[in-house]
């Protein structure tokens, strides 16, 4: 094969439609229904089509976990809650906040001054709409869930402040139904 053939060929590999790609995976730390750690392991990411995840969720979730909206203050789900359990992930289960890291913000989204482990969750810069913030993520589908603030309560100081939609309540000691 002469070298403008292999240079030519070797540029179309990645665009063949047969080409494999390597499944990318991410460790996250899993928990029963009662709230406990089942430790860290190393998981698949969850990658799913925009037509997949439309099937899974309603419009709203589906705006807020893959398009990065919001839902309106004190219309969503959990803002008000105060059930004993955990909150997961609405798109793949993964759990994210436990209802004792709950409280009351008086924002009318639910807040929580800690994630149930900070394995689950990614946190990235955001600057749209002109402010600089910081957006958090489910590690282990990139659900967008809501962005985190330094004006939380102690322990830790912040502001988890979620949308409703990006979340699934599991009451403590009930099975936390399906996965991924």
């Amino acid at each position: 094969m002469n070298r403008r053939l292999f240079a030519s060929s070797a540029l179309a590999l990645p665009f063949l439609p047969w080409r494999a790609r390597a499944a990318e995976s991410v460790e996250i730390e899993s928990f029963d229904s009662a709230g406990g750690s089942l430790g860290v392991s190393r998981v698949e990411k969850i990658v799913k089509t925009d037509a997949q995840w439309r099937a899974q969720l309603s419009a709203l979730a589906y705006d807020v976990t893959r398009r990065e909206g919001t839902e309106r203050a004190f219309t969503g789900p959990y803002w008000d809650a105060h059930e004993d359990g955990l909150f997961r992930c609405v798109c793949c289960d993964t759990a994210l906040f436990d209802s004792k890291t709950k409280y009351d913000s008086g924002t009318g989204w639910p807040s929580f001054f800690a994630p149930v482990s900070k394995a689950n969750v990614a946190e990235s810069a955001d600057s749209s709409y002109g402010m600089r913030r910081v957006a958090v993520s489910c590690k282990r589908c990139d659900a967008h869930l809501g962005h985190v603030f330094a004006d939380g309560p102690k322990p830790t100081g912040l502001r988890y402040c979620m949308n409703g939609v990006a979340l699934r309540f599991v009451a403590r000691g009930q099975a936390q139904g399906r996965s991924g």
